[in-house]
């Protein structure tokens, strides 16, 4: 190795991330995938096999900067060491690689990540532990996707008609994820467009609560925080750690030593008398009607040193943890400061880079 980093045959980096993607995705997990999802080669003795094109698509991702031909050389290598690759095989050309992506598709892709996503953060990583929970996190985020005919049909432009001056240059996807806060591994995830009914982020948010583990706590925004979506993620079993918008209705049932409060989230459904009935009941401790309230424990405060509009503006949280003793009231804000520190930044240089090579590209 030089001392600028290289090793024979590209950067030493580059070795080690192919090595951490043979260790977290074995060939047999692919295999699996691919004959779960009916993507099988159709004939024998290509050049591109399905298994092959599976790694290469997760490759990709990993040297983002790099074209089509650069990306599998790096990869043929290591691919003869796992033993995917043969010796009479010859580096394809870019039709090839795009011809053999066509044909297999995402969906083998999709069923790799479902079986090998996992929080990866141990007991000894910095800021992966609250108490007995996870700390996990769920967010979305738009990506600019390359204006091909397929991707236009799939996510279309956001702005109002082909005629409008703001419509954007390409394509937009909205990904909502959930993550580890710690190691910002993605464990879960749901695409769609940005522009059709129900491609919001609580729309493609709902279909990942089923995915959360009881030992988590998972932290939100408030653009996710809704009734029908909260009952869905804490019938789980899960921690919940969600802001609420300003405008929600809190109403204060006894005050905690620790400066939050108790109080009842009530089906915006129930109202009048019956909402004041469901209050009462929760003052006093009552068991409550799942299907139109639950208990839930309130943090309020202020950053007074944040920059811009968001100077002292009150950062209201709600959270399933009703006892104090288990995770304190500042904890649980430092968590969820943290939990935007990590998360969204990390995913906003991510998606920055992703834009910068795109423009790059045309």
């Amino acid at each position: 190795m030089t001392q600028t980093g290289l090793v024979a045959g590209g950067r030493l980096t580059d070795w080690i991330s192919l090595g951490v993607l043979a260790s977290w995705v074995p060939r047999d997990e692919v295999d699996d995938a691919i004959e779960a999802t009916g993507k099988g080669a159709k004939r024998a003795g290509g050049k591109l096999p399905p298994h092959v094109m599976v790694y290469y698509a997760m490759a990709l991702a990993l040297f983002a900067d790099d074209d089509y031909e650069e990306v599998i050389v790096k990869l043929t290598e290591t691919l003869q060491d796992w033993g995917c690759w043969e010796d009479g095989w010859l580096v394809p050309t870019s039709g090839g690689i795009t011809q053999a992506r066509q044909r297999l598709g995402y969906e083998p892709v999709r069923e790799v990540f479902a079986h090998v996503a996992v929080p990866v953060a141990d007991e000894d990583t910095p800021g992966a532990f609250l108490g007995p929970w996870r700390l996990m996190t769920i967010d979305g985020f738009e990506w600019d996707a390359p204006a091909t005919s397929g991707n236009i049909a799939a996510f279309g432009f956001a702005g109002t008609g082909k005629d409008d001056p703001q419509q954007a240059a390409f394509p937009k996807a909205r990904v909502v994820t959930i993550g580890e806060c710690a190691s910002h591994a993605v464990v879960a995830a749901a695409i769609g467009p940005v522009t059709s009914k129900g491609s919001g982020e609580q729309s493609l948010g709902r279909s990942l609560y089923r995915q959360l583990e009881q030992d988590w706590l998972l932290i939100a925004d408030r653009n996710f925080c809704n009734w029908l979506d909260w009952c869905a993620a804490a019938d789980t079993g899960a921690a919940l750690l969600w802001r609420v918008k300003a405008d929600l209705r809190l109403p204060v049932l006894d005050l905690l030593p620790d400066g939050s409060y108790r109080s009842v989230l009530v089906n915006p459904r129930v109202t009048g008398k019956a909402r004041g009935k469901l209050i009462e009941a929760a003052r006093w401790g009552g068991d409550l009607d799942g299907d139109k309230a639950r208990h839930v424990r309130v943090i309020e405060y202020e950053v007074p040193d944040r920059e811009g509009d968001g100077k002292g503006e009150l950062i209201a949280l709600i959270t399933t943890i009703t006892g104090p003793p288990q995770a304190p009231a500042a904890v649980l804000a430092h968590a969820y400061h943290e939990r935007w520190l990590r998360h969204e930044v990390a995913w906003s240089e991510r998606s920055s880079r992703k834009e910068d090579r795109l423009m790059s590209a045309t």
